[in-house]
């Protein structure tokens, strides 16, 4: 497909499509790419030396490329090509110096392998100034464990259309601008804004408002005043992810910001499978902790009914070794979904992670017809 660019097109990356299985081409300039990685120095602690350890075609990756070249130092890259190896960052790590504020970006899944990979992966962390995690939503416990070994988390939310992170811990990054639309959608205005996109230019999600261009993302959050009456974007989870169970609707990000306080349960993606009796049963999807063994369907189900009610709790539980992926750490709802129908079609065939100590449970089902 030949579709035309827009003039001061710097760059034109495609969106992880992660819950559509298809991705926009999305249109940067420099300019905006620029302001991301200015934006960065000023909420961080200035210019720095990056490491590379996500993809360089995604706009995280892009970006620590970007970061590096605005602060004038090179990056440090981490051999991926055989996949993400914690002792492998860690020795990159290694090579940074304390003199120059040290930065990583790094994906929800990475961070957990690399707390599970011990001391020796973790030490070499603790003098870089940030650890950005962004891509996904991180675990609460993940990211109170990776601030207790003395790690410098810091949370980011954004996409490829707004250049990247654009909102750190909650706050937006100067010069961009937050406000909430209708249906709950998170709206984006700033320098770091796309130009668009290439695939689908009438989409509708770039306005321009009293001369404000505006993104209308798919995300839905809401704007909270914190103790200090600074304003923080909590997001709520997709807009177009919401499951129908038993004429409900669930939000399966808010099941599994819930689900993930098990101590049992080390990442989880809530989804929907079709069913003859609920529409769809709501079905969580979960990479074990090392406490597996404490894991029940029963136990999820008791954590999320006492928080979000029983008609939001989950009616599967499918344990599986590592979340389907798409794009730099991005869980793949639909192939998450796949693995989940086929599990609870054939759970003899579903092996539950066994080498994980699964002794076959590696699918429950709560009974037919049960509150």
């Amino acid at each position: 497909m030949r579709v035309p660019v827009p003039a001061g097109t710097a760059v034109v990356l495609q969106t992880s499509g992660s819950t559509t299985g298809t991705g926009h081409l999305v249109a940067l300039t420099g300019d905006a790419l620029v302001a991301s990685a200015r934006a960065t120095e000023q909420r961080l602690a200035g210019p720095g030396r990056w490491l590379l350890a996500v993809p360089a075609h995604h706009v995280a990756g892009l970006q620590v490329l970007v970061r590096s070249v605005v602060a004038g130092t090179e990056p440090i890259v981490v051999d991926t090509a055989a996949g993400f190896d914690p002792h492998r960052l860690a020795a990159a790590a290694a090579r940074t110096d304390t003199a120059t504020p040290g930065y990583l970006s790094l994906v929800p899944t990475q961070l957990v392998r690399v707390l599970a990979a011990g001391e020796e992966a973790v030490a070499p962390l603790r003098h870089l100034a940030a650890i950005l995690v962004g891509g996904a939503a991180a675990s609460p416990h993940v990211l109170a464990q990776a601030r207790d070994a003395g790690l410098a988390v810091r949370t980011t939310y954004g996409m490829t259309e707004t250049g990247g992170g654009c909102v750190y811990d909650g706050v937006p990054l100067p010069g961009v601008r937050l406000r909430i639309g209708d249906g709950e959608r998170v709206e984006i205005s700033g320098p770091t804004l796309a130009l668009g996109y290439l695939d689908d230019p009438d989409s509708g999600a770039f306005a321009e408002e009293a001369g404000v261009r505006w993104l209308r993302t798919q995300d839905r959050g809401e704007l909270l005043t914190d103790e200090h009456a600074d304003v923080r974007l909590r997001v709520l989870g997709r807009a177009d992810e919401a499951i129908t169970t038993g004429g409900v609707t669930v939000s399966p990000t808010a099941v599994e910001r819930v689900v993930v306080e098990h101590p049992g349960v080390a990442e989880v993606a809530v989804v929907g499978v079709a069913d003859a009796e609920w529409g769809e049963l709501v079905t969580a999807v979960v990479v074990p902790s090392a406490a597996r063994a404490d894991l029940t369907l029963t136990q999820l189900r008791a954590l999320v009914t006492g928080r979000l009610g029983a008609a939001h709790a989950p009616r599967a539980l499918v344990l599986v070794r590592e979340l389907p992926l798409r794009g730099p750490g991005k869980v793949d709802r639909r192939g998450v979904a796949r693995v989940a129908a086929k599990a609870l079609e054939d759970p003899a065939s579903h092996d539950g992670g066994a080498d994980r100590g699964g002794g076959g449970r590696g699918v429950e089902r709560h009974a037919t017809g049960a509150s």
